[in-house]
């Protein structure tokens, strides 16, 4: 009798510990709890920090007004917001173990990262070029035969360029930075012949450099990125609360004033403007917002 009452009680308690793991975002949220925003280190200008090490970003914007969805969804008005600093190598994990509930960066959406993690409607797209020295006599990736070409590591660019690498039988060297900062910074010190990223990333980098007429970006796409916040996979009220609000804030053109102020407007920290209008390919997809992209 003693071991069964011993059992019946350890089943449930077991039971209890996964009902209290399974509660999603907005369930611990309604209880007290507070959202946790996942954002980069220098991701301009979708996630960075600013003079001030505070977060700041069009992503960054974006999360907020997804916090203010949550907030009126649960009726929890003084709902805290934690922010978490992600890399590239880790920002995946960090949401599929539930350390973070949304990533506010410049994450690309795509089949194998959707096996683990899930994503809502795409804010931005754009595909991988290259960034190099104004002097450099580089304009396509054949050009970097038998040189050094780096990319931020964990990024679909950085895959991309050791695909071509492999299948183009270039010999260059890949290298890889622990994240953009690092990257552009081997470019200027001539440790890398040229920088992989996504253009609108290696545009925002160079502009805040103290010598930004020293690098410019080259090259045919590589890849195409549709960037979109990441989320669980297995919160799917949560999913559906954030692809309402993103659908939202497009078709209402809410966003606009906010891809204004990142992509067309001076922005931290050296008050330079990308002047990057909103690309004929986003502007089709967001004629239909959805979260489904087909890659």
């Amino acid at each position: 009798m003693q071991a069964a009452f011993l059992l019946a009680c350890a089943l449930g308690a077991a039971g209890w510990s996964s009902a209290s793991q399974a509660s999603g975002v907005l369930d611990r949220v309604a209880a007290g709890g507070k959202l946790v925003i996942a954002h980069r280190e220098s991701s301009i200008p979708f996630s960075y920090m600013d003079a001030d090490k505070k977060p700041v970003g069009y992503a960054v914007d974006l999360c907020l007004k997804l916090a203010d969805a949550v907030r009126k969804k649960t009726g929890v008005k003084n709902m805290a917001v934690e922010f978490v600093q992600v890399s590239p190598a880790n920002r995946i994990a960090m949401v599929a173990e539930g350390k973070a509930d949304l990533e506010c960066g410049s994450t690309t959406n795509n089949a194998e990262r959707r096996e683990k993690v899930a994503f809502t409607v795409p804010h931005f797209i754009t595909g991988a070029r290259m960034l190099v020295r104004t002097s450099a006599r580089v304009d396509r990736i054949e050009d970097l035969e038998g040189k050094k070409l780096v990319s931020t590591k964990g990024t679909t660019p950085l895959k991309a360029a050791e695909q071509a690498n492999r299948e183009r039988l270039l010999g260059i060297t890949i290298l890889e930075a622990p994240d953009h900062a690092k990257a552009i910074e081997m470019v200027e010190k001539g440790e890398a012949d040229a920088f992989v990223m996504d253009d609108v990333l290696l545009y925002g980098l160079a502009a805040n450099r103290p010598k930004p007429d020293a690098l410019k970006v080259v090259g045919k796409f590589l890849t195409t990125e549709p960037l979109a916040i990441m989320l669980s996979k297995n919160d799917p009220e949560f999913k559906k609360l954030v692809d309402e609000e993103m659908r939202r804030l497009i078709v209402s053109k809410e966003i606009q004033p906010v891809y204004d102020k990142w992509f067309l407007k001076p922005i931290p920290p050296n008050d330079k403007a990308l002047n990057l209008p909103v690309s004929y390919l986003l502007r089709d997809f967001w004629k239909y917002p959805s979260d489904f992209v087909p890659f």
